[in-house]
């Protein structure tokens, strides 16, 4: 059985620690300025689901903000694999942070800081998640992120706001718009299926994340058969839509039957957004290391 979440064991700044007595200093300059990169790879059946391009972007987004990856590719699934086994983790996720060190409070600071570094696991259904029988409402709202999106920031406020007001209108997502267009979700890539059956998702620039779930789910549409569009889609036009859906590593793919007011595809969840699904927890289940 997973371990009570006040009696995890956590990775904390080199070593593994009950929660209650982890702890990072005030002066970290990921608690000061949000200066640092988080990741979270979804774990099925004990095994962690699309990792190695979980840990690729991290190194990424590390490199994009100046941050020296302090651990290699294997370090970190050590770790991982260790929290899954000190934590009993069965299905759930590992959430990892790393932040640009600790300093006095200042803009700038020395090249040659030590990073932080935290993990943890969280337990929660993900395979059998209830939401995805039914499908799920979201609200369109104003994108007010910075422009760097590609990079996986601490940095998380505006999202934070989505995420409260969309709990506010009782819906489990927001979709982010700007310059007419949606960019994503506040957690998650945003799909439509068009008339044409067009499965449709904005295009990788630095206006959105580059979703690790969005990869595998665009390779497995491909790989049968189905047709992948990558541009910008409206408000208007999802709204028309024939289905859409959302995708994330703790998500998956989710149906999505409602964008504001408006139904979509009859109120029930679209048959491509089931079969996408199934095809992603047929491959998790294969290939999960």
């Amino acid at each position: 059985m997973p371990v009570e979440p006040d009696s995890r064991i956590v990775y904390c700044r080199g070593r593994f620690v009950p929660i209650a007595e982890a702890a990072v200093p005030i002066m970290d300059r990921g608690f000061l300025f949000a200066d640092g990169i988080y990741e979270v790879t979804a774990v099925l059946g004990g095994r962690l689901v699309d990792n190695v391009p979980h840990l690729e972007r991290l190194d990424r987004s590390l490199g994009a903000i100046g941050i020296r990856n302090p651990l290699s590719l294997a370090s970190w699934t050590e770790i991982q694999r260790e929290l899954i086994r000190r934590n009993a983790l069965d299905e759930g996720a590992i959430y990892i942070e790393v932040t640009r060190g600790v300093h006095e409070r200042e803009f700038t600071c020395p090249p040659d800081l030590e990073p932080t570094i935290v993990a943890f696991t969280q337990a929660r259904a993900l395979g059998a998640n209830p939401l995805a029988e039914t499908g799920v409402a979201v609200i369109t709202l104003p994108d007010l992120r910075w422009k760097r999106r590609d990079i996986k920031s601490v940095a998380l406020l505006p999202q934070v706001l989505a995420k409260f007001a969309a709990r506010e209108a009782g819906v489990a997502e927001a979709w982010m718009v700007e310059d007419g267009f949606v960019t994503e979700g506040a957690s998650s890539t945003a799909f439509i299926v068009t008339e044409a059956d067009e499965i449709v998702t904005r295009p990788l620039s630095n206006a959105v994340l580059p979703g690790i779930t969005r990869r595998s789910v665009m390779r497995l549409a491909e790989a049968h058969g189905l047709r992948i569009v990558e541009r910008p889609f409206s408000p208007e036009e999802a709204l028309a839509a024939r289905e859409a859906f959302y995708t994330s590593a703790s998500a998956f793919v989710m149906p999505i039957i409602r964008i504001d007011d408006q139904m979509i595809g009859g109120g029930q969840p679209g048959p491509l957004a089931r079969a996408l699904r199934r095809l992603y927890l047929d491959m998790a289940a294969r290939e999960a290391v």
